[in-house]
């Protein structure tokens, strides 16, 4: 193979990888999700929360929620240990479009209301802010 070639495919790689917010997720799908944080996993090219719901009859599930790229979260005002496991949080954004437990968060907030900041998703062109009420 030309090595040319070759790079321009390891480049281009991440680039296929990536998926746009209509692609995935549905803004007629609006979740908004009160659970308990399992983790915030701090990755490129999207940061990620996995948390727990319980529903009305005590059932728990698991849900992932997209979030901004890490460097964006940052700018946002996001600290890697701006939310620890445990934390009861409340989500809200895009449910996936194929009905999974997979939502693009817009907004992050703490179960007393006060607001984590913007999520940075790519579903909402969100604004600077971290820890307001």
């Amino acid at each position: 193979m030309n090595r040319y070639l070759l790079i321009f495919v390891l480049a281009a790689a991440p680039l296929l990888a990536h998926h746009s917010f209509a692609a995935e997720f549905d803004n007629k799908k609006p979740v908004e999700l009160k659970g308990t944080l399992i983790e915030l996993e701090w990755v490129n090219p999207h940061a990620w929360i996995h948390m727990e719901v319980t529903d009305a009859s005590g059932k728990v599930t698991k849900w992932d929620c997209e979030l901004g790229s890490p460097n964006l979260l940052m700018r946002n005002g996001w600290r890697r240990d701006s939310l620890k496991k445990g934390d009861v949080i409340i989500v809200s954004g895009s449910q996936a479009k194929d009905g999974s437990n997979l939502a693009n968060a817009k907004t992050v907030s703490f179960a007393d209301g006060k607001r984590v900041f913007n999520a940075g998703s790519s579903g909402d062109p969100g604004t600077p802010g971290a820890l307001t009420q």
